[in-house]
């Protein structure tokens, strides 16, 4: 096995997690991909603004109502890519650079092959899926003109997404997020000059985020490319290795498939919504908008904390990961109410930010405001399931964040077929919120159960390496 020499480990922004305090590293990576994560739900606001502002109210719903088709199918993209890092950072920690490369050449190839798939599904069957989650008659056409124009770049999505799991999984959190911010403001200035000056209407604020994150990727690939020696890959590490694709896809399918089982079940959410008319969707729209923004703390420990258990398992320093998911969960929850707080005091101005000035403004902002005020209340549910989930991802468990998600899938739909009949808009609004309380307690008993066994067994073996050598 080939050893990385310190000169090469050291490339680029590469970042040992496996040795040091372990906040302080989870700390350090993880301000740089909240910045990027930040800046990402902060250009697609302005893309969901200029829609609603410069268009009109029923622009802002037809582009809300396309969101979880694009997060059925996003999601799936982050999930495979984000499994593929997961054996880059495990043979990054190993020190193994023959694997490393293997790796991420067997994760090129996958993509690649996955990439032709989901584009032709996901073209073909928009239409369907829109009459399926009743998206109204008013809306349906430019809701489709955007979501196709989203599906037709999958590949630059795919290439973005790739290039940036492969970097964090050496620890290097910085340069995507350099990337990011150049192709944020590319993406407000094409949104302005297709929806202003083109008159290309929400077709043009898709093609703006479908370019600017085209950018982003090939941006990515060239800094790999010239700053990492040990990812110069060579054909041979393109050559089709059967174990290597079985690994990656034994991690990466279940991480994909629990982003599909999660986004289903908003697609049901949509569909309950959709009833409920345009100012309703609208309103939806806008106070999801914000909810992400301040919600990105938890995705961002998430990403960090399975790179930083992968790291940490390749180097079989499993009393690390326990110490870090421990503090993790404290700064995660600390997030959590701050977040609440920002929502409780701030969320009326910004969800103001989308919406025009027109007869339905009021109305769209009281059900913005409803939806906020829910939902936050159970923002510690949600911000600690991204600790849980991804750490068991890190160490190569995925099977029960799976399970999580079959069972926040089970009680969203649970609620969005039952309780908006009973309760209106509010029952939407409480959807996610039990989903959240539910999967949290599944992924916290799973994590306790699972990576306590593990964690006793390495100590075990430990103990008897060591009276045998002494």
């Amino acid at each position: 096995m080939k050893r990385m020499d310190e000169r090469k480990r050291q490339s680029g922004a590469a970042k040992d997690m496996t040795k040091g305090s372990s906040l302080r590293l989870i700390l350090v990576f993880s301000i740089p991909l909240l910045i990027g994560n930040v800046f990402q739900q902060l250009y697609n606001m302005v893309d969901t603004i200029i829609v609603g502002r410069c268009i009109d109210t029923a622009a802002l719903a037809a582009v809300g109502t396309t969101g979880p088709l694009n997060f059925l199918v996003i999601g799936f993209i982050m999930g495979i890519t984000s499994g593929f890092g997961v054996l880059v950072a495990q043979r990054f920690g190993a020190k193994d650079e023959d694997g490393l490369r293997k790796a991420a050449g067997m994760a090129a190839v996958l993509c690649m092959i996955i990439t032709v798939l989901i584009t032709a599904l996901a073209v073909g069957t928009a239409m369907p899926l829109l009459r399926l989650i009743n998206t109204p008659d008013d809306i349906i056409r430019d809701s489709y003109r955007y979501i196709v124009v989203i599906y037709i770049g999958i590949a630059a999505t795919m290439l973005y997404n790739m290039l940036a799991c492969v970097l964090r999984a050496l620890g290097d959190s910085r340069t995507p997020l350099y990337f990011l911010i150049i192709s944020s403001i590319l993406n407000i200035g094409l949104d302005l000059l297709f929806i202003l000056a083109f008159r290309m209407g929400v077709a043009g604020a898709a093609w703006a985020t479908v370019i600017s994150q085209g950018v982003s990727g090939v941006l990515c690939f060239f800094y790999t490319k010239k700053k990492y020696p040990m990812l110069h890959l060579t054909k041979e590490d393109f050559k089709w290795n059967g174990k290597i694709a079985a690994k990656h896809l034994q991690i990466g399918l279940p991480m994909a498939f629990q982003f599909t089982i999660t986004a289903i079940g908003v697609v049901i959410v949509q569909g309950a919504l959709n009833v409920f008319g345009t100012v309703k969707i609208a309103a939806y729209t806008a106070a999801s908008k914000v909810a992400q923004l301040v919600t990105q703390p938890a995705n961002t420990m998430g990403v960090t904390m399975a790179n930083y258990a992968g790291q940490n398992l390749g180097a079989d320093e499993l009393d690390r990961i326990k110490d870090g998911v421990r503090k993790c969960t404290i700064v995660t929850l600390c997030f959590a109410v701050t977040a609440m707080g920002i929502l409780f005091l701030f969320g009326r101005p910004l969800c103001s930010l989308f919406i025009t000035n027109d007869g339905n403004r009021e109305q769209v902002l009281s059900a913005a405001m409803e939806y906020l005020k829910i939902s936050s209340m159970f923002f510690p549910f949600l911000f600690v399931i991204f600790v849980y989930r991804n750490v068991l991802q890190g160490i190569g468990k995925s099977f029960m964040p799976l399970m999580g998600g079959v069972f926040e899938l089970a009680m969203r739909v649970g609620v969005a077929v039952t309780l908006p009949k009973r309760l209106g808009f509010f029952g939407v609004c409480l959807a996610d919120p039990i989903a959240w309380a539910a999967a949290a307690i599944v992924l916290g008993i799973s994590y306790f159960v699972i990576f306590g066994k593990i964690l006793r067994e390495h100590r075990a073996q430990k103990e008897k390496r060591a009276s045998l050598t002494s």
